[in-house]
């Protein structure tokens, strides 16, 4: 059964060139993407850091809120 495991050199030669082909496709794709600017890249970055921050800020708010409308319902415990 392990006999069956072992590579012959032709699998091996062809496991080869197909990652050859492999990577030369990729290049060839990555030769065609139209990367952004970095101009581009920091005002994005900056509208991901600001969305982030206002939404941290939204939930604080929210779980502030329950929990004060909880601890009335509730008492203070004591």
């Amino acid at each position: 059964m392990l006999d069956n495991l072992k590579e012959s050199p032709e699998q091996v030669a062809g496991w080869w060139s197909r990652g050859r082909r492999f990577f030369s496709e990729v290049m060839s794709e990555l030769s065609r993407v139209t990367w952004p600017t970095g101009r581009e890249v920091w005002s994005t970055t900056i509208v991901v850091i600001l969305t982030s921050m206002l939404f941290g800020v939204y939930l604080w708010l929210v779980d502030f809120g329950l929990n004060q409308v909880l601890v009335r319902i509730l008492g203070s415990g004591s």
